[in-house]
C-alpha cells in the first residue's frame, strides 16, 4: 500500500503566493531604506571620509597596535585552549568515575564554573592577582583572562567528554570488559578516544568561543586586539573605523576555524562517525570451539 507523505502545511495557492511576494518586496525596500539611512547618517557625520580610513594604511599602526594585539589575542586563546582541554579531561573523567566522592566533587566544580559568567571570573581574578602580588602587575590581565577562559570553557569540554562517552553504544564498554579491561582501563583506552573523535567538531567550535571571549580582556586592560583597536580609535578620532577593522579580523579568524570544523565534521561523517551520534558497535569476537575434532588432526 502506498503511504502518502505528511506535510507540515499545505502548498500556498495563487493568493498566498502573491501575498508572500508583496511581503518580500516590502521587506527588501525597508532593508534598502535602512541601509541608505545609515549611510546618510554616517556620511553627514563625516565617518565615511577617506581620512578616517587612511590611518590603517600606515605600517606603524599595524606594527605597533594591530599585530601586537592580534598576537596577544592568539597567545591567550592558544594557552586557554590547552589548559581547557587539560581541565576538561580531568573533570570529565571525574564525572564519569564510579567513585561517588570523585564524581560529586567533579560535578560541583563543573556546574559551578559553567554557571559563573566568564567576564565576572576575569574581573575577580584580575583584582585578586593585582592585590595579592602573586604575579607581576603587568602580567595579571593575561593570567586572569587565561584562567577565566580555562575555568569556563574547561567545564564545557568536561561536559562534552561526558556526553560523548554516554553517546557511545554499550557494546564498546562490554567489549573492553570482555577482553579483561577494568572499568577505568576501558574508559581510558576504548571509550574516551572514540568519544573524542566524535566530539572533534564540537571541540573546534568551542575553540572559536575561546578566541572570541578573549576580547573580554579589554575590560581588565589586557592589551589584546580589541583593546589596541580602541586605542587607535581614541587617538585618531575614528573609533567606528577601528572597531570595523578589528571586527573584520575576528570574523576572518573565526570563519577559518568554522570552516575547519566543517571539514573535520565532513571527514568524520564520511568514515561513519558524527558528533552527537553513537559510533558503530564493536565487532563481535567469534571464539572457536576447541572441543570439536578437526578432520585429519588429533582429537582434543
Amino acid at each position: 500500500m502506498k503511504v502518502s507523505e505528511s506535510v507540515l502545511f499545505d502548498a500556498p495557492g495563487p493568493k498566498a503566493r502573491r501575498r508572500v511576494l508583496v511581503i518580500n518586496v516590502i521587506g527588501v525596500l525597508l532593508a534598502i531604506l535602512l541601509v541608505y539611512y545609515l549611510y546618510k547618517v554616517l556620511n553627514d557625520a563625516g565617518q565615511l571620509t577617506a581620512e578616517k580610513w587612511s590611518v590603517f594604511g600606515e605600517g606603524s599602526i599595524w606594527e605597533n597596535y594591530i599585530v601586537p594585539g592580534l598576537l596577544n589575542t592568539l597567545r591567550a586563546a592558544a594557552v586557554a585552549i590547552v589548559t581547557s582541554l587539560i581541565f576538561g579531561f580531568i573533570f570529565g573523567i571525574g564525572r564519569l568515575s564510579t567513585n561517588k566522592v570523585v564524581n560529586w566533587i567533579s560535578s560541583i566544580v563543573v556546574e559551578f564554573f559553567r554557571a559563573v559568567p566568564v567576564l565576572l571570573m576575569m574581573i575577580f581574578l584580575w583584582i585578586i592577582l593585582a592585590r595579592s602580588g602573586i604575579v607581576a602587575p603587568s602580567d595579571s590581565p593575561f593570567v586572569a583572562v587565561v584562567v577565566g577562559l580555562t575555568l569556563y570553557n574547561g567545564s564545557i569540554v568536561a561536559e562534552l567528554i561526558r556526553s560523548g562517552v554516554f553517546g557511545l553504544p554499550k557494546g564498546q564498554r562490554e567489549a573492553g570488559i570482555a577482553i579483561g579491561l577494568t572499568r577505568g582501563q576501558s574508559l581510558r583506552n576504548v571509550e574516551i578516544p572514540q568519544a573524542l573523535i566524535a566530539m572533534l567538531p564540537a571541540l573546534i567550535g568551542q575553540f572559536v568561543v575561546i578566541l572570541k571571549d578573549s576580547a573580554l580582556g579589554y575590560i581588565i586592560n589586557f592589551n589584546e586586539l580589541l583593546f589596541n583597536g580602541r586605542l587607535i580609535g581614541t587617538g585618531n578620532a575614528n573609533v567606528l573605523q577601528a572597531l570595523v577593522v578589528v571586527a573584520a579580523i575576528f570574523i576572518l579568524i573565526n570563519f577559518a576555524l568554522s570552516k575547519l570544523a566543517s571539514v573535520v565534521a565532513g571527514r568524520l561523517s564520511s568514515r561513519g562517525i558524527s558528533a552527537g551520534k553513537p559510533m558503530d558497535p564493536a565487532v563481535p569476537v567469534v571464539v572457536a570451539d576447541l572441543s570439536t575434532k578437526v578432520p585429519g588432526g588429533p582429537a582434543t
